[in-house]
């Protein structure tokens, strides 16, 4: 499979500062257009382990399987699913391991995604940022329903529990609910978040969106500017993103923007300052007509006067 945009994709994770190790996984490869991020359960080497796991099974299975994306994406964490669950079954260590994940593949000019779990995978498009997929989780459904507001939701207590996951039982890809699976409209303008709910629980929407709109050409850096300013702030978990901008996508913060933005202001003064030259000159030559038919009347009022 391979994308028909020309996406800029870059990745970034981070222990963070509470934590001794890293559960999370990261995934991008531009040429197939298959993005993931993972999230390791079950602490320390098992949650790495099944973050790992995830990650190669689902990049072995995508290049393996034919058929539909969609189907692609289903069998691909379904087969993760099952060899996560397998390890746990045979490795004493590994008992009760699992790990929530969101899988993007884009294609032509679409973007399938499969989501289990509380990652997270944003649209940044007009200046604005929208979350696409459902948190599997009991706060999270609540704040989708409104009944929680997202700092209410980011500050629970039970924010980390999930109800949906990959690898604590067998599946099969048709398994229902299982896997989410939703399919968007790729925009040249657009740019896509996925992340870990270490990066969604440390900062706002609107803050993740204000970085995303510092883009300016390297996704790389943006992806690592958006774990950066989690880890600043104190993140109490792991902290993953992978940034996906569209081949139009300028950030409207950026430095390009803002330079775009000064020509269009000059370019704008100097239509205008033209404008002002052009209405004066007018107004001057209606003035010097003005003045001279005056003077034409008066000349002429004063000869009917003297041949009177």
């Amino acid at each position: 499979m391979k994308t028909e945009l020309a996406w800029q994709s870059g990745l970034s994770t981070d222990t963070g500062p509470l934590r001794a190790s890293n559960e999370d996984r990261v995934y991008a490869d531009d040429a197939t257009g298959v993005f993931l991020v993972v999230d390791g359960l079950g602490g320390h080497a098992a949650g790495e382990l099944a973050a790992q796991t995830a990650m190669d099974v689902i990049v072995r299975e995508l290049a393996a399987r034919e058929g539909s994306i969609e189907d692609q994406v289903r069998g691909a964490i379904a087969a993760a699913n099952n060899e996560i669950y397998c390890l746990s079954q045979t490795e004493p260590d590994c008992a009760g391991m699992a790990c929530v994940l969101t899988l993007a593949v884009a294609h032509e000019d679409r973007l399938t995604v499969g989501h289990v779990g509380d990652s997270r995978l944003y649209l940044i498009w007009n200046g604005a940022i929208r979350k696409l997929t459902s948190d599997h989780s009991p706060v999270g459904e609540q704040e989708d329903r409104g009944e929680l507001t997202e700092a209410q939701a980011m500050s629970h207590p039970r924010r980390n529990e999930v109800f949906r996951d990959v690898g604590s039982r067998e599946r099969t890809a048709a398994d229902d609910p299982f896997i989410e699976l939703k399919s968007f409209a790729f925009h040249p303008l657009a740019a896509f978040l996925l992340c870990s709910d270490g990066l969604s629980d440390t900062l706002t929407a609107a803050e993740i969106g204000a970085i995303a709109e510092t883009f300016n050409g390297d996704a790389g850096q943006t992806a690592q500017s958006m774990v950066r300013a989690a880890v600043d702030r104190g993140a109490t978990d792991n902290v993953s993103a992978v940034f996906i901008a569209g081949p139009e996508f300028v950030g409207v913060n950026s430095p390009a923007m803002s330079e775009a933005r000064v020509r269009h202001s000059i370019t704008r003064m100097r239509r205008d300052g033209m404008r002002w030259k052009r209405a004066a000159g007018r107004l001057l030559w209606l003035a010097i007509g003005i003045a001279l038919g005056m003077a034409l009347l008066a000349l002429f009022q004063r000869y009917s006067q003297a041949g009177g």
